[in-house]
């Protein structure tokens, strides 16, 4: 019987660590994308999971697309769950200077 308790234990156990390390971090990721898309207004240059960066023309809110202008006169229908987060070219760039190794020693610290 105490090998079942102990079993027990273990599972309960490597059940929470699962949670708190799989499972809570992506409902967390879920929840800031969402407030993102609930705060969306025409005129916001977003991005979307593909890559693609747009400036938000029209919301249809009751089917959930968003009408994204990528180009000039280039108008494109996007699933209102697949814009990410908004568009932000400084720290995009930092990501990226980070990425090749050129940002100084002093600013990776900070």
């Amino acid at each position: 019987m105490s090998e079942f308790v102990v079993l027990a234990v273990v599972m309960v156990l490597a059940l929470g660590a699962y949670w708190s390390l799989v499972i809570f971090p992506r409902q967390r990721e879920f929840s800031k994308q969402q407030r993102y898309v609930r705060e969306l207004h025409k005129g916001d240059e977003m991005i979307t999971y593909g890559g693609m960066i747009g400036k938000v023309i029209e919301i249809d809110a009751d089917a959930g697309i968003a009408y994204l202008e990528i180009a000039d006169g280039v108008i494109i229908r996007v699933v209102t769950a697949s814009l990410v987060r908004p568009y932000d070219p400084e720290e995009l760039a930092e990501a990226a200077r980070r990425a090749l190794g050129t940002v100084p020693d002093q600013q990776q610290q900070n």
